[in-house]
C-alpha cells in the first residue's frame, strides 16, 4: 500500500455518487489529517447497540479514508491484527465502528470528517438529515434511510422521497436503488420510508402514445350482471386494450358475451373463457385460467380486475370496497392515463395497486390474518426471499391491481392446480388464494421489481381524515411521539379481552421483564411442574420481603 496516498475503506451499505466526489476530495486533501470521514456519529450517553454505555464521537465506517501515516503504522497494523470476529452486525458496531476512530486518536492520529453531524443540529446527520447532505454536496445516501423503522424516522421527520428525489436531480439513477431496495426490504416499510404512495394528479405525465404498451385488461367475473361496470372502467384506459374474461359455467359465459357485444369500447382481440372450477376464484382464474396470456413477452402491462360484491360484509361495506378499488385504479380518463404513464416511466414498477383498505375493516395492526405461516412456507418454496412485513403486508387487498407480467414471473410460472385451492370452504384465511392475494408485491420484488401504491385525490381525502382521526383516537392515552408509543404497546404485549389476566400479564411485561424470562424458563414442558411451581412460590416470598 505505501506507494498510494489515501486508501478509501468502504462497503455496501450507501447509495452513490448522488453527488460529485471531486469538490469533497478536493476540501479534505487541504486539510493536515491522518485520516477522515464522510460522516460521523456524535458521543451519546446511551445507544440501543450498547443497551446504556453510550458511544463515543466517531466516524461512521462505511466511508473512512486513511493517507499514508497512518496506514503504513505499526498501530495500523496492529489495529486489523487484533481485530475480533464478527458473525453479525451488530458486531461490527460494537468491535470496530465505534472503536476505530477512538483507537487511532489516542495513538496520536489526527482525524476530520466532510459532514459533520453538529452542522445538521443530529447525533446521525446520515440517517437523520439526509436530504440536507445531498444539498451541501454530500456524494453518498445510506440506505438506512429507506429501511430503518418508519415511526422513528417519522419521529425526526426524514422524508425518504424527498432524499430520492434530490438524489435523482443530481443525475443518480434512482431505478437502480429502488430495484436493490425491493429485494432487500420489506415492501410496507420500504413503501413507507421511500414514499412510494402516488396520489394520481396533474404533476404526473399522461400516457405517452409516442412509446407505446400492449396492455391486457383480464377480468375475472362471477357476478355477470357487473360487466358493464367493469367494461366501463376498462374503457378509461387511453390505448386499445385486449380483454381476457374468466368465469365459472357456459351460462355465464353466454350472458357476458352478449353484454360486450352490446357495449362499444376501444377493445382489440376479446376472449371469454369458462374455467375448469371456481376453487380459488379469481385467483386461480388468474394463475391457470390465464397462464398463457401472462407469459413472457406477450403484453407489457396487465390490468387484474373482478367483480367484487363481498355480500358477507353487509351492502356498505362491501360497496365500499369495491369503490376503493375501481376508483383509484379505473377512476376516469386522466387518471388511467396517468397510472399507465407510470409504467412508461419507470421500468422497475412491477405493481400499482390502492393502498390497505381500513374503511368498513379491521385490517390495521392485523392484516396477516391466520395467512402468514402459509405465506413463508410457500415463500420458501417459491424462492422469494424478501423479508416480510411484521405487522400488515404490503398487499393489493381486493386482489386488483396493474402489473408489469415480468414482475409475476415467479408467481405465473409455478403450475398451480386447481386442486391446490381446495373447495368453497378453503377460501378463507390461511387458504391458498388468501395467501396469494398477499404475494405479488413480495414474488415481484424478488425478481427487483418494486411496488407502489395509488390513489385518488377524492379517495385520498377520505381515507386520509378517516385514518387520521382514527389514528388520534387510539393514540389519546399513550404518552409520547408514534414510535414511543409504539414501542409501549409493544412492550405490553396484546391486549386480548382486557381480563385481569391480560392486564396482570401486561404489567408484568412492562415492568417486571426479567421476571417474566425467567418464569418462561421455569415453565418449559420439558421441566417437572413441581419445580416451577416452587419457584414462583420463591418469587413472591421474595417480593414480599
Amino acid at each position: 500500500l505505501s506507494e498510494f496516498d489515501e486508501v478509501v475503506l468502504t462497503n455496501d451499505t450507501w447509495f452513490g455518487p448522488v453527488r460529485p466526489y471531486g469538490p469533497v476530495f478536493e476540501r479534505m486533501d487541504a486539510q493536515d489529517i491522518d485520516f477522515w470521514g464522510m460522516t460521523d456519529h456524535a458521543a451519546e450517553e446511551w445507544h440501543p447497540f450498547t443497551g446504556s454505555a453510550g458511544v463515543p464521537h466517531h466516524l461512521q465506517s462505511f466511508w473512512i479514508a486513511v493517507r499514508r501515516s497512518m496506514f503504513t503504522s505499526e498501530r495500523w497494523a496492529r489495529y486489523w491484527r487484533d481485530l475480533p470476529e464478527m458473525s453479525e452486525y451488530r458486531d461490527a458496531v460494537l468491535t470496530h465502528e465505534i472503536v476505530f476512530t477512538p483507537a487511532f486518536r489516542e495513538a496520536g492520529f489526527v482525524c476530520s470528517v466532510a459532514f459533520a453531524s453538529e452542522v445538521y443540529g443530529s447525533v446521525n446527520a446520515s440517517l437523520l438529515a439526509p436530504e440536507a447532505l445531498i444539498g451541501d454536496g454530500c456524494p453518498t445516501l445510506k440506505r438506512r434511510v429507506f429501511f430503518h423503522s418508519p415511526p422513528f424516522l417519522d419521529r425526526h421527520a426524514v422524508i425518504g422521497r424527498w432524499a430520492l428525489e434530490a438524489a435523482a436531480e443530481g443525475g443518480y439513477p434512482t431505478p437502480l436503488a429502488l430495484s436493490n431496495l425491493a429485494r432487500n426490504v420489506a415492501p410496507k416499510v420500504l413503501n413507507a420510508d421511500a414514499g412510494l404512495m402516488d396520489v394520481i394528479g396533474p404533476d404526473h405525465s399522461p400516457y405517452d402514445p409516442a412509446a407505446p404498451l400492449r396492455v391486457v385488461v383480464i377480468a375475472h367475473i362471477f357476478y355477470d350482471e357487473m360487466t358493464p361496470e367493469i367494461l366501463e372502467r376498462a374503457d378509461t384506459l387511453p390505448v386499445p386494450y385486449d380483454l381476457v374474461v374468466t368465469t365459472p359455467d357456459a351460462e355465464r359465459a353466454e350472458r357476458i358475451r352478449s353484454h360486450i357485444a352490446r357495449l362499444p369500447g376501444q377493445r382489440g382481440e376479446v376472449s371469454v373463457r369458462v374455467v375448469e372450477s371456481n376453487d380459488g376464484r379469481d385467483q386461480s382464474a388468474f394463475l391457470i385460467g390465464c397462464r398463457d396470456v401472462l407469459s413472457p413477452g406477450r403484453y407489457d402491462v396487465v390490468v387484474k380486475l373482478h367483480s367484487k360484491k363481498t355480500p358477507q360484509d353487509g351492502y356498505n361495506v362491501g360497496t365500499h370496497f369495491r369503490e376503493q378499488q375501481f376508483l383509484n385504479l379505473l377512476h376516469d380518463r386522466e387518471h388511467s392515463s396517468r397510472v399507465l404513464g407510470l409504467f412508461q416511466r419507470e421500468e422497475g414498477l412491477g405493481l400499482a395497486f390502492p393502498p390497505m383498505i381500513h374503511i368498513g375493516y379491521p385490517t390495521l395492526g392485523r392484516a396477516w390474518w391466520a395467512n402468514k405461516p402459509g405465506f413463508e412456507r410457500l415463500a420458501d418454496e417459491m424462492g422469494i426471499r424478501v423479508p416480510l412485513d411484521d405487522v400488515s403486508p404490503l398487499a393489493p387487498y381486493g386482489s386488483m391491481f396493474f402489473a408489469r407480467p415480468a414482475a409475476l414471473r415467479l408467481l405465473v410460472e409455478r403450475e398451480w392446480r386447481y386442486a391446490d385451492f381446495g373447495d368453497r370452504e378453503a377460501y378463507k384465511d390461511g387458504g391458498l388464494a388468501h395467501i396469494l392475494e398477499r404475494m405479488p408485491s413480495y414474488a415481484a420484488g424478488e425478481l427487483g421489481f418494486h411496488s407502489r401504491t395509488i390513489v385518488a385525490p377524492d379517495y385520498a381525502a377520505v381515507s386520509h381524515t378517516a385514518l387520521d382521526f382514527k389514528l388520534d383516537e387510539m393514540s389519546a392515552t399513550i404518552p409520547g411521539y408514534a414510535h414511543e408509543k409504539i414501542d409501549r404497546l409493544r412492550d405490553a404485549g396484546f391486549v386480548g379481552t382486557g381480563s385481569g389476566a391480560d392486564f396482570l400479564r401486561m404489567y408484568m411485561r412492562v415492568n417486571h421483564m426479567g421476571t417474566v424470562h425467567r418464569l418462561r424458563r421455569l415453565m418449559d414442558p420439558s421441566r417437572r411442574p413441581g419445580r416451577w411451581i416452587q419457584a414462583v412460590v420463591r418469587v413472591g416470598r421474595r417480593k414480599r420481603r
